[in-house]
């Protein structure tokens, strides 16, 4: 993605949403924008030196957003989930902990807890 690019999105979306997430697709139907978006095959806090296998997403989430230019936002997110190679476990991001950390701000950590819990 380009930098002016990503600029501007990153103004118009939660903020720190695309340190995480890729936007896939964006649809507008009727006065809506829907905003599909798929975490990051990015290793949890935790795991970074185990061997990891994506094995997919969560079934999505759908989020109402802010408006953008008078239309309604609904954002479609999709959690990754891992499997520990070593374990058979399996994973996902823990977004509590994900919030404590210095990455994130607060306005985007309320945003995922609202989405997940």
């Amino acid at each position: 993605m380009q930098e002016a690019e990503r600029k501007l999105l990153s103004l118009l979306m939660p903020e720190g949403l695309l340190e995480y997430f890729q936007i896939l697709e964006v649809d507008q139907v009727d006065n809506q924008l829907h905003i599909y978006l798929d975490e990051l095959n990015i290793a949890p806090t935790g795991y970074e030196n185990s061997k990891l296998e994506s094995k997919g997403f969560m079934p999505s989430t759908e989020i109402s957003d802010f408006p953008i230019r008078g239309q309604k936002v609904t954002l479609h997110i999709r959690r990754r989930r891992w499997t520990v190679l070593d374990t058979g476990d399996i994973i996902t991001r823990d977004w509590n902990l994900v919030r404590e950390g210095a990455r994130m701000t607060t306005e985007f950590g309320l945003f995922l807890k609202k989405i997940f819990g």
